[in-house]
């Protein structure tokens, strides 16, 4: 079997008609090439496949629609961040890195707001509250989690994930997990704008592709 993309011509021979019935052709007692096109319509992702059997009547289209969020239609959308204080100078920083991508992204000041929280186990029912206000198109929840002498790191890290979790599930607004959970310091402070780069730019560019997500496509 040869998979055509352009003037490109890769040949598989894994794929077979038993696995993928009623969309690949057998290829049992034929000499006969199969060849696959695919046509791309968003951003070079597939939309579509044919498979067109050489040498026979053997032609299947399957239209397949792809739904992407964009992080270029910001209009409209608002953002509300919620921010841990506790570590704050990480915190800050995860902040800083997120209100930056928005920022590039052409998110506009008037349109972010920033809600403080004593820790991070108090992120989640902030988020909720956010979430179901209507106000807002995603809920960015920052905050960073650094592992102690005792157990209760894991009890604050596991409640802030199923947390943020929850509060996106019942308010049906996205709520980005931008919370650190590190053995050490260093490794809060690397993920907070250093060598490992800025966690809260990530989930920055995790809210808008979201809320572009849901507004445009999934209503």
């Amino acid at each position: 079997m040869a998979l055509s993309f352009g003037s490109s011509l890769v040949h598989c021979h894994s794929l077979s008609a038993s696995r993928y019935p009623g969309v690949l052709p057998s290829l049992s007692g034929n000499n006969g090439r199969t060849v696959v096109s695919f046509s791309s319509s968003v951003r070079g992702s597939p939309s579509g496949l044919a498979i067109e059997r050489k040498g026979s009547s053997f032609a299947q289209t399957a239209a397949v629609r792809h739904l992407i969020g964009s992080l270029t239609r910001t209009e409209g959308h608002r953002f509300a961040v919620v921010v841990a204080r506790f570590n704050e100078v990480v915190t800050r920083l995860l902040l800083a890195g997120a209100l930056e991508t928005f920022e590039r992204y052409s998110v506009k000041e008037e349109d972010i707001d920033v809600v403080w929280v004593p820790g991070s186990f108090e992120i989640p029912v902030a988020a909720t509250r956010l979430g179901k206000s209507g106000k807002y198109q995603a809920i960015l929840c920052i905050g960073a989690v650094v592992r102690g002498d005792t157990t209760h790191y894991d009890a604050v890290a596991n409640s802030a994930a199923s947390g943020v979790l929850s509060a996106g599930l019942n308010s049906g607004v996205p709520c980005i997990f931008g919370v650190l959970t590190c053995d050490d310091m260093d490794q809060a402070i690397n993920r907070a704008g250093g060598k490992s780069g800025n966690k809260g730019a990530e989930a920055a560019l995790t809210a808008i592709e979201m809320a572009s997500l849901f507004e445009h496509h999934l209503k």
